[in-house]
């Protein structure tokens, strides 16, 4: 086969390499075109060259094409893999501290809550501009896979705005599933599971065994489970209160309801700090601070580790592969992807991004009707939907009133903040992050105004969070190694 896939965002080292494993685990993809491309020259020099060596050593002759010109490697592309992060590390503290100052105690910070929502207005003003390129260079009718968050977001800003048929892919279902199968002690293939909602705030509504329904035996089964009792106390009160299991970790569904972080003496009540994913204050910044720092040290290392097999004993369960394989290919593929949602769930509105079942051919991606969610469960989603749609209309116009009022419909910047503070630290946030903002230029200046007017309202400027950690040293990471899944992006 013969046709062409882009990286955007090529230079996240991890997951570029472990799509990229993925997708030359196809045997049929051996003389496909690869692009790679990114804005840090040198991140992308260093997965340039481990990915050539891993398809030297399984003896494939295509030579990867790294540039950082996009529009070459989005020339004649029939599918585009984003994995971008706007802004990157530097623009990452701001979405988590500046929020802190307020009393918004994030954990992740990129999907919802008020990082999450200043994330998709520099996300979505790139990305558009992709969309362009793409639809200017890329092949007729191009795909554009997208794997940064805010997932939803950004997938309905391409789909609406972009002229660009978007896929949305995330794999907290996937994990999910994992944890549904240890507690039900069944193997994951044997189970069919279903999951329906939104991204990161999806439910698993049906979950089989030889077509026997077995979702009521889950609380159970959490409950009783060793580890799982322990850290995923947030994830078990919803399905204690709403009946359904939610798919995204304790951290991140922490921060997405206003009723577990916005009291700072309970917020360890909910959470676990063996792992920072289970709701450590800015847990993901720290993680990820500590990943570039030791890949910049450990680089040469890696160079000498074995190369990756493309034999398919390494491929993952990411879906991205997989979608492309089942559309060139024409096998069957059943994942959950992120869609504007046209009717799917009948109680979600008309125009939003799902998440749902979706299955792949070679005739296409077919999404079938879900019908209605659970009314607990379509309540909970509705309303980060309203908030991600103001904040979809806020990053394609730069108006910076539905910026605020995305804010202050935010679940927990709601339950922890009052108007003229979400007012407030908006405005800090613009300023903040002004050379990733350019549609909000009027509105900085305007900010920039107010804040140095003085008479602002006092902020705890020493707040550390009610869970935070210190990042970890070198000498610490590398006693680590073994046992840490190195996930920076």
């Amino acid at each position: 086969m013969s046709f062409k896939i882009a990286f955007i965002g090529a230079g996240s080292l991890v997951f570029t390499r472990t799509l990229f494993t993925d997708i030359m685990s196809v045997p049929e993809f051996r003389d496909i075109s690869i692009a790679f491309t990114d804005i840090n020259e040198q991140n992308l020099k260093s997965v340039t060259e481990l990915c050539q060596r891993d398809l030297e050593a399984n003896g494939i002759k295509t030579k990867i094409q790294a540039t950082l010109d996009r529009r070459e490697a989005f020339k004649d592309a029939r599918y585009i893999i984003n994995c971008v992060r706007i802004g990157g590390l530097e623009a990452f503290e701001t979405d988590i501290d500046i929020p802190l100052k307020y009393g918004v105690d994030q954990c992740v910070g990129d999907t919802l809550c008020t990082g999450g929502i200043m994330y998709g207005q520099r996300v979505i003003a790139e990305v558009l501009d992709f969309c362009k390129d793409i639809r200017e260079v890329a092949e007729k009718d191009a795909i554009l896979l997208n794997y940064s968050n805010p997932n939803a977001m950004v997938t309905w800003a391409c789909n609406k705005y972009g002229g660009v048929r978007t896929i949305g892919l995330c794999h907290g279902e996937i994990h999910g599933e994992a944890q549904i199968a240890n507690v039900l002690g069944i193997p994951r293939e044997e189970l069919d599971i279903i999951c329906a909602g939104i991204n990161h705030q999806t439910w698993y509504i049906s979950v089989k065994h030889k077509g026997v329904e077995l979702k009521d035996k889950l609380l159970e089964g959490f409950l009783n489970h060793k580890e799982y009792s322990q850290t995923e106390k947030v994830r078990i009160d919803i399905l204690k209160r709403f009946g359904y299991y939610s798919t995204e970790s304790n951290g991140h569904l922490s921060e997405y309801v206003a009723w577990y972080r916005k009291r700072p003496d309970e917020i360890n009540d909910w959470i676990d700090l063996s792992v920072w994913i289970n709701g450590e204050t800015g847990g993901y910044l720290r993680h990820t601070r500590e990943e570039r720092n030791w890949f910049e040290t450990d680089f040469p290392n890696m160079l000498k580790e074995p190369s990756r097999k493309y034999d398919g004993s390494q491929r993952g369960s990411e879906h991205g592969s997989y979608i492309i394989e089942s559309l060139e290919t024409g096998r069957i593929y059943r994942g959950h992807f992120n869609v504007m949602n046209n009717g799917c769930i009948t109680n979600l509105p008309e125009e939003c991004v799902v998440e749902v079942p979706c299955y792949v051919d070679g005739n296409g991606i077919s999404v079938p009707r879900v019908g209605d969610l659970p009314l607990g469960c379509a309540a909970v989603c509705s309303q980060s939907i309203w908030v991600q749609k103001l904040a979809v209309e806020a990053a394609v116009s730069g108006d910076e009133n539905l910026l605020k009022q995305a804010a202050l419909m935010d679940p927990l910047t709601g339950a922890v903040c009052n108007p003229p503070e979400v007012w407030q630290m908006i405005d800090e946030m613009l300023v903040a992050q002004e050379k990733w903002l350019p549609q909000y230029k009027a509105a900085i200046s305007k900010a920039k105004e107010r804040l140095s007017a003085g008479n602002l309202i006092p902020t705890n400027n020493n707040y550390a969070g009610a869970a935070r950690l210190k990042d970890k040293s070198l000498d610490e990471i590398a006693s680590e190694r073994d046992k840490r899944d190195i996930t920076a992006k």
